[in-house]
């Protein structure tokens, strides 16, 4: 079975998007020798590199953000001609913009099942800007509008994926049809706990042994609620000065926040991007405590490869992440607030973090490894590639 993943929810430095199509691409390669696994996504230029197990195309598309790396996939002719080339057994389209429009159209004009993975709840993005700036009629005009427009595009799938069954059942009520529940995974291989990396990561930091230290791994963008957590660790220094020490993994939009916040309040610390999945692992163990401050989250992969790794997790309650946390939310903020985030992180050092974080990485492995994932979603497209009728 030969599978395509097509998004322009791609990013070279960043994102869960990103991870999940690679973690397949190995997966495929080193498990699955019935399968080989093509990728067309947005970048610099226009090429093709890999081999006749994986092959990644690149189309040339102009930038959307130059933190984040995004780009806008307009070249749709290139993508025609690559499923012409390609003809895989199936399509996967990783985002709701005008790519998935092309991916519908070019699966029904070569007889190809095309199914969608719904990584992102983008229609909450707009509603609360719109509730933000405008009032109450222009909020429910938008969230009409975006309703409408998510059930006609998912609709015109196979099936679409979701990544939380309380997201899926939310799209159901919006008449989404033929959705099916997928988790995402961490590699239980690399994403482990090791007491004997911490301090040596933390030196090569320049972060104290002694200090609280508090992790986020993300975009730095207003849909991750990044600002909520900056003004928390400001509340935090006041509070205690010099107790907690915050390290930021990403980048995005809201960098100046960050750098603003570096320069006014020491213990910050700021690594754009981290490409090894295991320096990336070595990062986690090397803190006491991740803080997720999203609120728009289908999944929550970082909260996922934090547990794994044995570094517990606090954040907002509330998101579809909910459901990945193993050490419960006692202690978690039950409000979108800096305070109550502030709030929070203190309580959680209240308890035997090691302990907690141990727990969670056993449960995080068990249940979430990228193998078993995947064994499931080949299984589903297996399934749908052999019912499909053009």
């Amino acid at each position: 079975m030969k599978i395509c993943d097509l998004t322009q929810f791609y990013s070279p430095v960043s994102g869960g998007v990103r991870r999940y199509i690679g973690q397949k691409s190995e997966y495929i390669r080193h498990h699955r020798p019935d399968c080989s696994h093509v990728v067309i996504v947005p970048g610099e230029t226009t090429g093709m590199s890999g081999d006749d197990r994986v092959r990644t195309y690149t189309i040339a598309s102009p930038l959307l953000s130059k933190t984040s790396r995004y780009r806008a996939l307009t070249k749709l002719h290139l993508v025609e001609e690559v499923l012409e080339k390609e003809l895989p057994d199936i399509i996967e389209s990783g985002d709701p913009y005008q790519v998935a429009w092309k991916a519908v159209a070019s699966g029904r004009g070569l007889d190809i099942p095309v199914v969608g993975f719904y990584h992102s709840h983008f229609p909450e993005a707009y509603i609360r800007t719109i509730t933000k700036y405008f009032g109450p009629l222009a909020v429910s005009i938008t969230d009409e509008i975006c309703r409408k427009y998510v059930a006609t595009l998912y609709n015109h799938f196979e099936c679409t994926f979701v990544p939380s069954p309380v997201l899926a059942n939310l799209l159901a009520s919006w008449g989404v049809e033929r959705t099916h529940t997928v988790d995402l995974g961490v590699d239980d291989a690399i994403f482990r706990p090791d007491v004997n990396d911490r301090d040596a990561t933390r030196s090569r930091l320049g972060i104290p042994r002694d200090a609280r230290l508090l992790l986020y791994v993300g975009r730095l963008a207003p849909e991750k609620n990044v600002r909520t957590l900056f003004e928390a660790f400001t509340l935090l220094h006041a509070r205690q000065p010099g107790l907690h020490h915050l390290l930021c993994v990403g980048d995005g939009t809201q960098r100046s926040s960050l750098e603003d916040l570096r320069r006014s309040t020491p213990g910050v610390h700021w690594t754009r991007f981290c490409e090894d999945p295991a320096e990336l692992a070595s990062i986690y163990r090397a803190a006491d405590l991740f803080v997720h401050p999203g609120v728009m989250e289908t999944f929550g992969l970082v909260a996922l490869e934090s547990q794994a790794s044995g570094t517990p997790v606090v954040g907002i309650r509330g998101s579809y992440m909910d459901r990945i946390i193993f050490t419960g939310q006692t202690q978690w903020a039950t409000e979108n607030s800096p305070r109550a985030l502030a709030d929070a992180i203190e309580k959680k050092f209240t308890i035997d973090l090691p302990a907690s974080g141990l727990m969670a990485s056993a449960q995080a492995r068990q249940r979430y490894s990228w193998n078993t994932v995947f064994d499931r979603l080949l299984s589903l497209q297996s399934r749908i590639v052999d019912s499909y009728i053009p």
